[in-house]
């Protein structure tokens, strides 16, 4: 896991292109305190940086950017690919030679062979840039899934991109400006969706996305998609189909050269990736929580059993109200878009992380593959609601604009924003994913946009189309690539890198999604995420029995006590309500992060 910047122009780049590209890679020392480098090429017209957290081949033959033979092609890279050894051996055997052991050089020669078509046969999360030294052109892609973020910048004929939007920013070359489409989306969502940023100008490369660039020409194309097309099976048979899949994933994601710990919330997720984990390998495995003195929301002793019943050695971080203020300046300073969440995984990145640990795994990604949420029962429901309604469409509409107007709370508020349009999944989502309503996000906009008259009511949410056949199949596709891709993942990137740690994800993995996105939906999306539970019988009961909580802080009690000075400044319309913490921690939190990238 590393941080990657870069300058791409077709003219010789000004003088101060060293200056520039520095100021980048030292935006970027987090995310790489192992070692560092900085590629500038004959002609001045690319430059590339590097910073590097050691995973494989901990010695310099590791180091980036990293070029072939000859010199022509060169790449900085972040993330890793678990099947670089079967990749590599396949190159070897074709004739190509290896120089470490490193699943960057794999990616590099492969991309030697086959051009774009390398992506197609990385598993793995990873964010990268090449440059073709005797084409020049530079080709720079993103993982399936999302799970690195690539971020970048086009002004005429030069591209800049980084790992971080903040890394774009000191370049110097961007204003930073206010997206509207971007701050709508975080108002809206609680994440700046994809592609769009909080700045104006600046991209976020979608997932699944690859770039070309050449001369004055910038060409995008989708290379992966989610699919939920079923195929007939039974239920024994999906249930031996997750367990395979989850063995193999897990497998997979303990490619490396030091140890792997694993993050443990008291959850089914991640009490799944400890149990099938503890089979896998020889060695105690050690395992990571954060308890908390308010009772409601502590499950630290549940952790501690859970990691004994397993043979994991177990750290537990005791986190109160006042330590956990004291780390609030590093979590702003660290924020690199706001989200509405963000500060759990940061806490428990950062007990890792003093306990000597580079790698983590995380059961992020199981409640979207299972329907461990409310969602997948809410929005089948609201649609339903909705079709039954629109039959009299005079009266949803005005039903509608009434509670949007009127309601009581902010719930209500959004539910008229979805009867106001043509029911679908993705409006019955958005209302049950929403902070603000429409009309409260426009007033909030116009703080910043004292001229802004009008802004439509747009979905920032990607069409499923034909690839999912039911209702539930489209909540799994909007949970994956706006929930957990928009804000889970970003913040489980940006947080753990602040702290040096790679983090790990088994079940956000493209050979495992491929393999169980055929069973039906009315098999996988059993609520209660019953299909991975029957998968998994090693589960213990009193973990299986007990109501789903999530990985949640107590916020609400620390905004209304001893945070109250982060958070009681914040300047809002008059008749929006901030009674919901996350309402009041999302405009706080914009507020911090603005004033932060401004001066």
């Amino acid at each position: 896991m590393c941080g990657i910047a870069g300058i791409i122009s077709v003219n010789q780049y000004q003088e101060n292109l060293e200056t520039v590209i520095s100021r980048m890679q030292n935006r970027l020392k987090h995310r790489g305190p192992d070692d560092s480098g900085i590629y500038i090429s004959p002609e001045r017209q690319a430059a590339f940086a590097h910073t590097r957290l050691s995973i494989l081949d901990l010695t310099h033959a590791g180091h980036q950017p990293m070029s072939n033979d000859d010199g022509r092609y060169w790449i900085t890279f972040n993330g890793e690919i678990y099947n670089f050894q079967e990749l590599r051996n396949n190159l070897i055997s074709r004739g190509e030679k290896f120089h470490s052991q490193t699943d960057t050089e794999v990616i590099l020669k492969l991309y030697q062979k086959i051009g774009s078509n390398c992506v197609e046969h990385l598993r793995g999360m990873f964010a990268f840039a090449i440059w073709d030294n005797l084409e020049k052109t530079c080709f720079l892609a993103r993982d399936p899934l999302g799970i690195k973020p690539l971020y970048y910048w086009q002004s005429g004929s030069t591209l800049v991109f980084a790992s971080e939007l903040r890394a774009i920013l000191a370049s110097g070359l961007p204003t930073p400006q206010f997206s509207i489409e971007g701050l709508y989306g975080y108002l809206t969502t609680g994440s700046v969706p994809e592609p769009y940023t909080l700045v104006e100008g600046i991209n976020c490369l979608t997932a699944g996305h690859w770039l070309y660039w050449q001369a004055d020409s910038l060409t995008k194309k989708q290379y992966w998609q989610i699919d939920f097309t079923p195929q007939a099976i039974s239920p024994e048979e999906a249930q031996e189909k997750v367990r395979s899949a989850l063995i193999d994933s897990i497998q997979n994601h303990f490619v490396s050269d030091v140890s792997v710990g694993v993050f443990l919330s008291g959850g089914i997720d991640s009490t799944t990736i400890l149990a099938l984990a503890s089979q896998i390998q020889k060695e105690p495995l050690h395992t990571y929580s954060v308890a908390f003195e308010e009772q409601e929301w502590n499950e630290g002793e549940l952790a501690k059993q859970i990691a004994k019943e397993f043979g994991a050695k177990h750290t537990e971080y005791k986190l109160t109200s006042s330590s956990a203020k004291k780390l609030l300046p590093k979590f702003l300073e660290a924020i690199d878009q706001p989200t509405i969440d963000g500060f759990n995984t940061f806490c428990a990145s950062h007990i890792a992380s003093i306990n000597g640990t580079k790698v983590v795994l995380s059961g992020l990604g199981g409640d979207e593959l299972f329907a461990g949420y409310k969602s997948f029962q809410k929005v089948p429901n609201m649609l339903t609601l909705g079709k039954q309604l629109q039959t009299v469409s005079a009266l949803t509409n005005s039903t509608g604009r009434a509670l949007a107007h009127w309601g009581n709370s902010p719930k209500i508020k959004r539910l008229g924003d979805f009867l106001q349009h043509t029911p679908s999944a993705a409006r019955a989502y958005g209302s049950f994913r929403g902070i603000f309503s429409h009309k409260e996000a426009c007033s909030i906009l116009k703080q910043y946009f004292p001229e802004l008259s009008f802004i439509n009511d747009y979905l920032p949410f990607p069409d499923c189309g034909n690839r999912c056949s039911t209702v539930e199949d489209e909540v799994s596709f909007l949970e994956l690539s706006c929930y957990m891709r928009n804000q889970l993942l970003r913040d489980s990137d940006v947080m753990s890198m602040a702290w040096g740690l790679e983090l790990r994800t088994p079940f956000v993995d493209r050979i495992l999604l491929e393999s169980i996105a055929s069973i039906p939906s009315n098999i996988r999306l059993i609520a209660g995420k019953q299909l991975l539970i029957k998968s998994v019988p090693e589960l213990p009961s009193w973990v299986v029995k007990r109501p789903k909580r999530g990985f949640s802080f107590p916020f609400e009690q620390w905004i209304l006590g001893e945070w109250r000075d982060y958070f009681d400044n914040v300047n809002i319309p008059k008749n929006i309500s901030l009674k919901s913490w996350y309402r009041q921690w999302s405009l706080a939190i914009l507020k911090y992060y603005w004033e932060s990238i401004s001066i």
